[in-house]
């Protein structure tokens, strides 16, 4: 299991910023304010292990489909380098909707990896959510969309996923 992140250390998020007045505070249980802040907050958990964070942080109604198994061995079993933020968009809606584009870098027993990727989010209930592409939404175009907004699945998220 990795060793807990120590209050005053560098947030391994990349900002700067002590942990505990960074990533620490989410995973802690205040929401993340945007999509960024949850973006980099989530690949913090990826350095700490923090697998449960990162289900809480997905969709819900993508959640119960995560391979949390999968996610806890390559979080433990990689040493994490770091996190470039891109670019961030944020799309507005309702329910509002962002754009995260990142590099986030990585060494495992095969070597070193740099993964650059646009995640989609979305803000329900004062909360943002990563919209997990690798776990598809099942509703028809005109279904309700599993966000919960209330929206049609074609007019809502099912531009971004």
């Amino acid at each position: 299991m990795s060793e807990p992140q120590q209050p005053n250390s560098n947030c391994p998020c990349g900002s700067g910023n002590a942990f505990d007045q960074c990533c620490g505070r989410y995973h802690a249980g205040t929401p993340a304010p945007s999509a960024e802040l949850l973006m980099r907050s989530r690949y913090s958990a990826y350095v700490l292990g923090l697998v449960d964070y990162l289900q809480a942080t997905t969709l819900p109604a993508q959640q119960a489909a995560l391979d949390l198994e999968g996610i806890r061995r390559w979080s433990l079993d990689s040493t994490w380098l770091g996190l470039e933020v891109n670019d961030t968009a944020v799309l507005g809606g309702k329910p509002e909707h962002a754009l995260v584009t990142f590099t986030a870098r990585w060494h495992d027993q095969s070597g070193e990896h740099a993964h650059e990727e646009r995640s989609a989010f979305v803000q329900c209930d004062g909360k943002w959510y990563f919209i997990d592409p690798t776990v598809p939404l099942k509703a028809g175009r005109n279904d309700p969309c599993p966000c919960g907004s209330g929206a049609k699945f074609k007019k809502c998220c099912a531009a971004y996923v």
